[in-house]
Formats: C-alpha cells, structure tokens, sequence
C-alpha cells in the first residue's frame, strides 16, 4: 500500500459539490433555462435516450424554453417525454418546434423547491462525510502498515477534516444561493 494522496479524496470532494451544482441546474426558479430539460429521457429508436440527443434547446425570452426536434416523426415522443417528466411544465406543438411556457411558480411550489434543493444538499453533504471517512480509513491503515508515521497520520486526518469542512461550506453556500433564486419572486 502506498502512502495516501489526499489530492485524490479532495478531488472527490470537489466532485460532489459539482454534482450537486448540477441537480440544482434542474430545479426551476420560474426563469426560463435550458438545464430545465437535463432530467428529461425520450423513447428514441428504441431506448431512452436524453432530449439533447434528439433536439436543440434553446431559450427565447425569459418565461420561454423552444425545443427543436429534428426528426418530424420524434415530436409526439418528446412532447409526451416533457409532460411525464413531473416538471410542471405543458408543451405546445408547433410543427417540428415545441413551446414550453414557464408558469411562475406558486409560494407552495417554492417552499417545495427550497425542501427538494435541501435534500440535495444533504446528498452531497452525505458523500463528502463518506470520502472523509474513505481516507481517515486509509490512513489508519497506511500507518498500520508503516507506510507513515502516527505523526503524519494524525496530520493528515487534520487535513482532510478541513477538505470536508471547506465542501460542506462550498454546498452550503450554494444551497443558500439556489434556495435565494427560488424564493426571489
């Protein structure tokens, strides 16, 4: 066993706190966004692929999201796809071109949002407290081994608990920043 890299455990750290910057890009603030349409699968040519595979978002106006589907014959399927995606949100055909109006959210849908933002959050904080206790583990056992001295060990578990500190802080910043956009009417 080799001596532990803690630029590994930091960097699944770092990841955590991407992934939950990337849920986030799906809850909706009653703005118009492309990432809206992240969690949305279509049946496509026999498996369910993502809606970026099979048409273009863009977004027009501020309460407007246009999806353009290029294959004619998909249309119906990602019309269906966006209605049973739970998002709230009601497609309009027109042609090859959807139209997804984005109603403003109602204080109830908020105050679900900010719940459903928070249960996020507590997901990442769970996976950052299991990549701090991955490497206390190593530790403990790289200095079983000999690989490094109790000294350094205890040095090093000190490090880590300020890299989880530093991710809880960085998750719970961004949790206040989303929780502020969906409150903000």
């Amino acid at each position: 066993m080799a001596k532990p890299d803690l630029k590994t455990y930091r960097d699944r750290m770092d990841r955590s706190v991407a992934a939950l910057k990337e849920e986030f890009s799906g809850l909706r603030t009653g703005r118009a966004n492309a990432g809206l349409l992240e969690p949305v699968r279509v049946e496509a040519y026999g498996s369910a692929s993502p809606l970026t595979a099979v048409a273009a978002i863009s977004v027009p106006e501020p309460r407007m999201i246009s999806v353009s589907v290029w294959d004619k014959g998909m249309v119906v399927a990602v019309e269906k796809a966006i209605r049973n995606a739970n998002l709230g949100l009601n497609p309009i055909v027109d042609g090859q071109t959807l139209r997804i109006p984005v109603p403003p959210l109602t204080e109830e849908r908020r105050k679900d949002l900010v719940k459903l933002a928070g249960k996020y959050a507590e997901q990442q904080k769970i996976s950052v407290r299991n990549v701090r206790r991955d490497a206390n583990d190593d530790l403990k056992k790289a200095e079983k081994a000999g690989e490094i001295s109790q000294d350094e060990q205890k040095k090093m578990e000190t490090e880590v608990q300020k890299d989880t500190d530093a991710a809880i802080k960085r998750i719970d910043e961004t949790l206040k920043t989303k929780e502020q956009e969906i409150m903000q009417v």
